[in-house]
């Protein structure tokens, strides 16, 4: 039920997130997912993508630093509380977000919440206890 998330560190400069995606595109990977989180001087790209191995092989030959990571994938109703519902399940046990980002598959249905948490084989098991649908990692890349 983890998915395999990538984590590339760039420069704070123009370009740099163009030549992630570039490299990416020539090697035929799909970005599923991404959230980007920046400081003065570096950011963190953080993707989801249809082949995990092989982007984080053909990032590694452009020379970008790589890292792999378990998330979670947690599909929810796009409605008013749907995230929250979540978070709630999550407070009542204590198990912290350290960070998420979503996409809706199709407006007006289901959004896809990724999550990192500080504790996650617990957060998985909590949730599918409480009926959330967490999504396996090659329903993430197809989707």
């Amino acid at each position: 039920m983890k998915v395999e998330q990538i984590s590339i560190f760039l420069e704070n400069k123009p370009g740099g997130l163009s030549s992630v995606t570039k490299a990416l595109r020539d090697a035929d990977i799909n970005i599923r997912a991404l959230s980007l989180a920046d400081t003065s001087d570096f950011g963190i790209l953080r993707l989801i993508v249809d082949n995990v191995a092989k982007a984080k092989e053909v990032l590694n030959a452009h020379g970008f630093a790589v890292g792999k990571t378990s998330v979670v994938a947690v599909e929810v109703p796009d409605r008013p509380g749907g995230l929250y519902s979540i978070l709630e399940a999550l407070n009542e046990v204590g198990i912290n977000v350290e960070y998420m980002y979503a996409f809706v598959e199709r407006s007006g249905e289901n959004a896809v919440i990724i999550f990192r948490f500080d504790s996650t084989d617990a957060a998985i098991e909590l949730l599918l206890k409480k009926g959330f649908k967490v999504l396996p990692g090659n329903k993430v890349y197809g989707i």
